[in-house]
Formats: structure tokens, sequence, C-alpha cells
């Protein structure tokens, strides 16, 4: 897994043979690290390839002391569900 990043966005991703197969894009302000959209091609299907991206996004924010917040409803759903992320994630209350 690799990691871009270009002022306050970047972005983890997995490449094979120089074509994107998996991608979170991220942004930062404020402290608070802002999942937009998760992404895995059909190829990497089932192996747990998106919640390794959320991990790798909830590392990031651990190491720079950030909080999460995501607008992508997968990222979402694994943030909700994954109760070690709890320390860094800011869950939305309806």
């Amino acid at each position: 897994m690799q990691q871009e990043t270009a002022e306050n966005t970047g972005r983890f991703y997995i490449d094979e043979d120089n074509d994107t197969k998996a991608e979170l894009d991220y942004r930062v302000k404020d402290n608070t690290l802002l999942i937009l959209h998760t992404e895995v091609d059909e190829s990497l299907g089932g192996k747990g390839i998106g919640k390794q991206l959320v991990s790798a996004a909830v590392d990031f924010a651990r190491k720079n002391s950030f909080i999460i917040n995501a607008t992508c409803p997968f990222a979402k759903k694994v943030l909700d569900r994954t109760k070690e992320f709890a320390d860094v994630y800011k869950a939305e209350k309806n």
C-alpha cells in the first residue's frame, strides 16, 4: 500500500502494473482527516482491501493526532463497526 499527499489532500492506494486497483481519498482540515471516497477493483473484491485502506487512514490519523470523519458510506460503516478505531473516529450523531 502506498500513500500520496499534496497540501491538504491525499490518498492511500494499491497499484498493480501501473494501474490503481484500490484507493481511499481524504482531505485534512483543522486536525480532521475526512475520508471522502473508497474504491476497490472487482479483481481485489472480498479480500478485505477496503478495510485495510481505512485502517491505513486510522494509523495515519493516530500518528498525526487527527480525528477522523467520513462522508464515504463504506468507510463510515467500517469505522462504526470497528471499536479499535473509536479513539480517532468522530461519529456523527443523528
